[in-house]
């Protein structure tokens, strides 16, 4: 039976949200021994909640019990926060510091009650050495699926450098403009461990820089090599070919019409709006230096991504939750990462379960965790989060970490104002991919 040896941890009491969709129940006991849920409902009859050295009780009387959020588009390595009096914190230009610096907005986004992220592209290869950081216990921070540098065309986002200058090591994109050069590129990033591979086309949309052939030959190399794909897709003629391509999931669709979404039905590929960072643009955007013209297209995106989202919704696509938190500096970590649901509810017609679904449940796809992550389940990996307000009632105490009691990751309480608990003794045996 148990190994008492190993951390058991009794949540008694409280409202428990599974996850899954399904309605809140009122909760006996959470079982967590190690990094698993063991139980959910009566209290097994071998674990001895009086026996404090073997077992850490919670009382979530009052409390509201649910899996820890996940962030499926969050930046970790893209510069930012800049620190100006320092040069080799402008930007990416140092490998170093910018490890370092992506190392603490890890740990912020686990305070905030994200355990989990899916970083879709950054410098360095930092994201996948933070990664394998964290899953060795190395530091603290939450479990991370990564991609590498995004594959531009010209025209992409990302491709800001002239044509005769390339693109610099330290960026964001490698530039591939023929099916050759993307499918090396898809070989070098899964060579160094990527989880998936993040395609980019144009930044707002209006142009479609990446051909249908391209998109299918990225899709049937990468899943040769067991990696996903996802794709920056605001326009419609991208979001068509990505669905049509064979892609595992579309970031932003913001401009896609009835015509490209039934398309992406038809495919079952899941959408992620990311409606979080144009929200965010729109209401402080121009202290950000953000201009009226690129203010105006973010406005009509909006708009569009509004009606996409209801169309989507209608249609039966799955929905999955982003925010682009680190991508630029009006996108702090720790703060938004839980602001797409309350999107969700308010512009898209969702409820508050279905909003929570996307981004536990829903999300754990994007994660390569599935079967593990997203619902409380016998069995599960046990990342949990209890909130002292309702949820349920309003999809906004999620946000910011206001309302958040406890952060467990991994079976482990997280210490919100300084480290996590120590790592079990096994905790160092050779990490996973997730």
């Amino acid at each position: 039976m148990p190994s008492h040896h190993a951390h058991t941890l009794v949540i008694r009491h409280g409202t428990l949200i599974d996850g899954s969709g399904q309605p809140a129940v009122a909760n006996d006991t959470v079982v967590v021994e190690g990094n698993r849920i063991r139980s959910i409902g009566r209290l097994p009859e071998d674990v001895c909640v009086e026996d404090q050295d073997a077992v850490r009780v919670i009382d979530a009387t009052g409390q509201w019990i649910m899996p820890g959020l996940i962030d499926g588009h969050c930046h970790l390595s893209f510069g930012f926060p800049q620190i100006g009096a320092l040069p080799s914190a402008r930007g990416t230009t140092n490998p170093g510091f910018s490890a370092l610096r992506a190392a603490r907005n890890a740990q912020q986004v686990l305070r905030s009650g994200v355990t989990s992220i899916a970083v879709p592209g950054g410098t360095w290869f930092i994201d996948v050495a933070l990664r394998d950081a964290i899953t060795a216990g190395v530091l603290e921070g939450p479990r991370i699926a990564c991609a590498g540098n995004f594959i531009v065309t010209y025209g992409s986002i990302i491709d800001n450098e002239p044509s005769w200058v390339g693109t610099p090591e330290h960026s964001i994109g490698v530039l591939a403009n023929n099916v050759g050069e993307m499918i090396a590129e898809v070989r070098r990033q899964c060579k160094n461990g990527v989880d998936f591979i993040k395609l980019a086309d144009s930044t707002w949309g209006d142009t479609q820089t990446m051909a249908p052939e391209e998109l299918a030959a990225i899709a049937q190399e990468a899943h040769r090599r067991q990696v996903r794909v996802t794709i920056h897709s605001r326009g419609a003629g991208s979001t068509r070919a990505a669905a049509e391509a064979g892609l595992d999931w579309i970031l932003h669709a913001d401009l896609a019409t009835a015509d490209e979404l039934e398309a992406v039905a038809a495919a079952g590929v899941p959408l992620m709006p990311t409606m979080t960072f144009l929200q965010r643009a729109l209401e402080v955007g121009h202290q950000f230096g953000r201009g009226p013209r690129e203010l105006d297209l973010i406005k009509r995106n909006w708009d569009s991504a509004i009606g996409m989202l209801e169309r989507a919704r209608a249609l039966g696509i799955t929905i999955l939750c982003g925010t682009d938190s680190g991508n630029s500096p009006l996108m702090p970590y720790g703060q938004l990462h839980a602001h797409e649901p309350e999107i969700l509810v308010r512009y898209g017609g969702y409820s508050p379960l279905q909003a929570i679904a996307a981004c536990t449940r829903n999300n754990a796809f994007v994660m390569g965790l599935e079967h593990e992550l997203g619902v409380l389940a016998a069995g599960r990996l046990a990342d949990i989060i209890l909130l002292d307000s309702d949820p349920l009632a309003d999809i906004r105490v999620l946000q910011g970490g206001a309302h958040l009691a406890t952060v467990i990751k991994d079976g482990r309480v997280v210490d919100r104002n300084g480290a996590m608990e120590p790592e079990p003794a096994l905790a160092f045996a050779a990490p996973g991919r997730a």
